[in-house]
């Protein structure tokens, strides 16, 4: 699993900014993204992928232990959709690094 910090280092490294810096521009973004999730926009992200709200209405479900039917409530989850490029790399399509690892 790759962490905010270790994301910030990478950041750090490639663009010549400390780590301070480039943790607070990941936690910016991640904010971002989360501000939106929580007011119902679509985070839209070229190449990486779409987070959008889903609602999920009210069901009625079972309880594992008793069987007994109970009330769930309506939700909204945060989904992530990740674009071609990025299903196609995990898949086995394209290299997204072009050779480098």
């Amino acid at each position: 699993m790759t962490a905010t910090n270790e994301i910030a280092e990478k950041i750090a490294a490639e663009n010549d900014l400390t780590k301070a810096q480039a943790k607070t521009i990941v936690d910016s973004v991640f904010k971002a993204i989360a501000d939106a999730a929580v007011s119902g926009a679509e985070t839209s992200l070229p190449g990486f992928g779409k987070f959008k709200v889903k609602d999920s209405p009210a069901r009625e479900g079972r309880d594992p232990s008793t069987g007994a039917t109970i009330a769930i409530a309506a939700s909204r989850k945060l989904t992530f959709t990740p674009a071609k490029a990025n299903e196609d790399g995990l898949n086995g399509g394209a290299d997204r690094n072009d050779g480098a690892s």
